[in-house]
């Protein structure tokens, strides 16, 4: 099994797996790396591990050395570099009347590479762009669109529950998010409430999934038929997951009944068949 180290370049980013080639590292040494974007300063935030083939996922490249003073230096002018471009981008891209939104730039440790991220809803033929930031800057260009998620990364903000947003804090890669987790949850179905600044479902709904997949084993959901103390067969019309409590129609003035989850039994669990009693039911109600 190949020994690796990970490698970060910002904060929060993804973490790369790179070749020590022999040498001991520790958590927070800077190291010069070669990418394909160029020669560039990252620091060590996982120490040499053994991984097997099949997690790699590109052929490891090498780590060229440590960082110099000189090199931290020149990342932290690169940096401040790097503001004055973003300046000019934008100005240019607002002068090209082009639909793209600048976001950041990036230099590559040796200054023979910038890298401009913007965001834009379709994509965007900046040839004619490209050509005049490359006589403006004198060294090799690349422009990348990045999805919504990403550009709200880069800008950063105060999500729904009033602290920094998930993405520009901590999360280093993008989980998948559906409107099934949402519903697991029993969550507000209002956009508003389950959309984060991306405008997006909220990346902290997959935190709790798996939880309230287990839970979901424990308390029937809402529209299940169970078996209480005082009804054979009633419906869930509430069901509190966290609380472990639910809530049935058996009453015959309309107030519903609280029942504590281990106190009633489920009578079906398959869905479909769930589906199949649902549609009887309607049939057997209806008024002629």
């Amino acid at each position: 099994m190949p020994k690796i180290v990970g490698v970060q370049f910002r904060p929060v980013g993804k973490i790369y797996y790179f070749d020590p080639q022999g040498t001991e590292y520790n958590d927070g040494d800077l190291v010069i790396v070669e990418t394909v974007r160029g020669l560039e300063l990252g620091q060590i935030v996982l120490t040499n591990r053994e991984l097997e083939n099949s997690e790699l996922e590109h052929e490891l490249k090498t780590i060229l050395r440590k960082a110099t003073p000189e090199d931290v230096e020149e990342y932290k002018y690169n940096l401040e570099l790097a503001k004055k471009s973003l300046t000019i981008f934008a100005r240019m891209v607002e002068k090209s009347g082009l639909p793209m939104k600048p976001l950041d730039c990036e230099y590559t440790i040796d200054r023979s590479k910038v890298l401009f991220y913007y965001s834009a809803d379709n994509r965007v033929d900046f040839r004619d762009l490209l050509k005049e930031l490359a006589a403006e800057f004198r060294v090799r260009i690349e422009l990348r669109q990045v999805g919504v998620r990403e550009a709200a990364r880069f800008i950063g903000g105060i999500g729904n529950c009033g602290r920094e947003v998930c993405c520009k804090k901590h999360l280093r890669e993008f989980d998948l998010i559906t409107m099934k987790m949402a519903k697991e949850q029993a969550m507000s179905l209002n956009s508003n409430k389950i959309s984060g600044l991306c405008g997006k479902l909220m990346c902290c709904i997959a935190y709790e999934s798996e939880l309230y997949k287990e839970l979901h084993e424990e308390v029937p959901g809402v529209g299940e038929w169970v078996r209480t103390p005082n009804c054979e067969r009633c419906k869930v019309i509430s069901a509190d997951y966290l609380r472990k409590i639910i809530k049935t129609d058996e009453n015959q003035d309309g107030m519903p009944v609280v029942y504590h989850a281990h106190e009633v039994n489920r009578l079906v669990k398959n869905s479909r068949k769930q589906e199949e009693i649902d549609l009887m039911e309607d049939e057997t109600d209806g008024s002629y």
